[in-house]
């Protein structure tokens, strides 16, 4: 099976290099194409959140990982899977990541903590509802949080 999919947009952003750390303070926009109608962000500003998808294009893709590893090499940390990790490396090189909205343009929207870096394509917008958010509390390993400690800071 073949899935065929086509940017919605583009991230424009000063980061231009994929860094794994400080993403939370970054400001970026979101352009998107010609071919979508303006309207097609009509009444995202009302919400605070969105998440956006997109694709780390610039992962060469000899360095895709499909079973286990240690997360960024650090062998301090176990060896998971890559499913049990958010690690750019993966079968189809997807983020997603939950963004602040700054503010809507005709075409753009402009956002903060997208850790994408100018260039990437993005692949959906959707507004965050706290109804989709989990309703009950959220569980990790000890490990990710100490991976997470510098990434939004």
């Amino acid at each position: 099976m073949t899935i065929t999919l086509q940017p919605i947009g583009f991230v424009r952003s000063s980061r231009t290099t994929l860094t794994d750390d400080q993403w939370g303070e970054v400001t970026a926009r979101i352009e998107i194409v010609d071919m979508l109608p303006q309207e097609s962000l009509d009444g995202i500003e009302a919400f605070s959140h969105a998440e956006i998808v997109f694709q780390f294009n610039q992962v060469d893709e000899a360095n895709i990982v499909s079973g286990a590893r240690h997360p960024r090499g650090n062998t301090r940390w176990p060896k998971v899977g890559i499913f049990a990790q958010r690690g750019k490396d993966r079968p189809n090189r997807l983020g997603l990541t939950i963004v602040r909205i700054a503010r809507r343009g005709e075409r753009t929207l402009d956002v903060v903590g997208l850790d994408a870096v100018d260039g990437t394509p993005v692949l959906d917008v959707k507004p965050v509802m706290a109804e989709f958010l989990p309703r009950e509390p959220v569980r990790q390993p000890e490990w990710s949080h100490e991976l997470m400690q510098r990434y939004w800071v």
